[in-house]
């Protein structure tokens, strides 16, 4: 009987231990009291360009990918088309999307994922990644970058392109940006680049120069002595400037290097060379650039600018296309948008390739490719369309993004809501600060959101903004007055601009209950206007319209970026 007794009292601790275990390892409920609370978050396009065309079954969008994705490269595997852009210190960095026809993209993930790959601490937003290349070779996807802030150019890999990817190979002792990776048919491998001028000699303002070297995959060095390929441009005589974002492959017996000329603003495009070495001598195109837009009068309906940093594609029925970055600006070579991706056919004529009306007004609707049309049910990535996002999932959504890499989680998610921890740290830094966004990606759109929070002192403050930098944005939020009130505000921020401070241009007492608030940016090409509100069946309350938006445009903010249109919390902004 003992023996007995003793076996039960043992079972009882095993299984006390076992139940104690289970509720150790229970996911600690959240201090709700320490974070900013945001029910959903919506965001809808309302572009007139998009209402007044007619897309049909047989027709495209142009830009495939709105809003802020420039640089983008392109590769096929498998059947299917791989395509990322630049990032620079936005985090998760360079996404990836995925596509069957080149018209419908759904993103799969990002390539920089781990703070292993790319720490962007205390660097400014148009930092960062610059200008990735994504190539498929004997089963590996490999994509080529420059972290500017860091390591310089690197290498990373993965057999799966929705990731994970390998942490970075560093190319030490290459001067340069815009690396290019190209598997020759002979089994070798070579890096293009850009770079400074031969001996660092400048002729004129903006002469750059692109350079090659073979480089050893197995065993992850550069193989050859560094060659000079294209000194200045197409044309020195013409003091050509900033030749970058090179492009190698081959086609018929030619090596084929494409390449962005002119800056990537209003003067920017694309242009062409050829040799039957891949090492050269190159050959300019007589006929270059074959894509610009700088000679076009302006304004033009549906204005399309700055085009140029191509790729190439060929599709298995020995079709060729390209995506490259352009702008659609407003008034005065304005946009918010930033700079974002376009798709156009290339035609081959005598041995030279084309982007197919490139010198001519990029259409904002155009016949699609050759190909099925994708089945799968994709959220849309260009068009006028409504994104709403409740926060239901146990991840957030890869179309959201924070400033720089996170070095502690200050955010969660409990298939209810998306709990924001506001934090020492403000949007005025070049840190980290509690911020969320998605791409503005709409010259006209509508952004919205419900925060609750409980504010404590006069420093703290929570709401939504449209962020270019940390000296150019638009917040509407709330905080505590100098009395103990509770005010909704509207802060702009364009210190470079002979501004000396952020200035509070607008501001309301509010009495709310729970401290739920909800808060909304109505945005028309330059003018943005302004509401809250302080309960769900109430109208919208406009704080301020017709605010002047151009301050986020590239022209006035500068920098490579676009405007974002997030959440933020501080307990320190003030």
């Amino acid at each position: 009987m003992t023996k007995f007794f003793n076996a039960l009292f043992l079972l009882s601790l095993v299984l006390l231990s076992f139940s104690c275990k289970k509720i150790s390892n229970k996911k600690q409920p959240i201090a709700q009291s320490e974070y900013a609370v945001f029910d959903w978050f919506n965001y809808e396009g309302k572009d007139e360009a998009f209402k007044e065309v007619s897309k049909t079954d047989s027709t495209y969008l142009n830009p495939i990918l709105a809003g802020f994705y420039p640089d983008p490269s392109i590769c096929s595997a498998n059947g299917k088309f791989y395509l990322i852009t630049s990032t620079f210190t936005y985090f998760p960095g360079i996404p990836i999307f995925e596509s069957t026809d080149l018209i419908s993209w759904k993103q799969i993930g990002h390539v920089i994922t781990r703070k292993e790959q790319g720490d962007f601490s205390g660097q400014g937003v148009s930092k960062g990644m610059f200008a990735p290349t994504i190539r498929y070779h004997n089963g590996t996807f490999y994509v080529i970058c420059t972290n500017v802030s860091g390591i310089g150019n690197f290498i990373v890999t993965t057999k799966d392109p929705s990731g994970p990817w390998s942490d970075p190979i560093t190319i030490p002792g290459v001067d340069g940006i815009d690396p290019d990776i190209f598997f020759d048919e002979d089994g070798k491998v070579y890096i293009t680049h850009n770079g400074p001028p031969p001996n660092n000699i400048s002729v004129h303002d903006g002469h750059r120069a692109i350079y090659i070297f073979e480089y050893d995959l197995e065993n992850k060095k550069i193989a050859s002595e560094s060659k000079l390929l294209i000194n200045g441009g197409t044309d020195m005589a013409k003091k050509t400037v900033w030749i970058e974002a090179p492009h190698i492959f081959k086609k018929d017996g030619y090596y084929y290097l494409i390449c962005a000329e002119g800056g990537t603003r209003y003067n920017h495009s694309e242009v062409v060379f050829r040799s039957k070495n891949v090492d050269g001598p190159y050959d300019s195109y007589k006929n270059n650039p074959i894509l610009t837009q700088r000679h076009l009068n302006t304004p033009r309906p549906n204005e399309i600018s700055t085009t140029g940093h191509a790729d190439f594609v060929e599709l298995s029925n020995g079709d060729w296309w390209a995506v490259f970055l352009g702008c659609r600006p407003y008034g005065d070579d304005l946009y918010n948008t930033g700079r974002e991706t376009f798709l156009m056919p290339v035609a081959w004529k005598d041995g030279w390739p084309t982007i197919v009306g490139g010198n001519n007004p990029i259409p904002i609707i155009n016949k699609k490719p050759n190909l099925i049309a994708s089945k799968e049910k994709i959220a849309p990535t260009t068009g006028n369309f409504i994104s709403h996002d409740a926060f239901k999932n146990s991840e957030l959504d890869f179309k959201w993004n924070f400033i720089r890499t996170p070095l502690e989680k200050w955010h969660e998610l409990d298939g209810k809501y998306l709990y924001i921890k506001p934090r020492k740290e403000s949007i005025h830094t070049e840190t980290n600060f509690s911020f969320i966004g998605r791409r503005q990606q709409h010259l006209q759109f509508d952004a919205s959101t419900k925060v609750t929070y409980n504010l404590t002192d006069t420093l703290q403050t929570v709401g939504l903004v449209a962020f270019q930098n940390e000296n150019h944005y638009l917040f509407i939020g709330k905080r505590l007055n100098k009395d103990g009130k509770e005010e909704v505000f509207i802060e702009k921020n364009a210190t470079s601009l002979n501004e000396s401070q952020p200035t509070i241009i607008a501001k309301q007492v509010i009495s709310t209950k729970d401290s739920d608030l909800f808060l909304r940016i109505e945005g028309d090409k330059g003018l943005y206007n302004f509401y809250y509100k302080t309960s769900e069946k109430s109208e919208w309350i406009l704080l301020a319209d017709k605010v002047d938006a151009s301050i986020l445009s590239t022209k006035e903010a500068k920098g490579f970026v676009g405007t974002y249109l997030g959440m933020y919390a501080s307990l320190n902004h003030f």
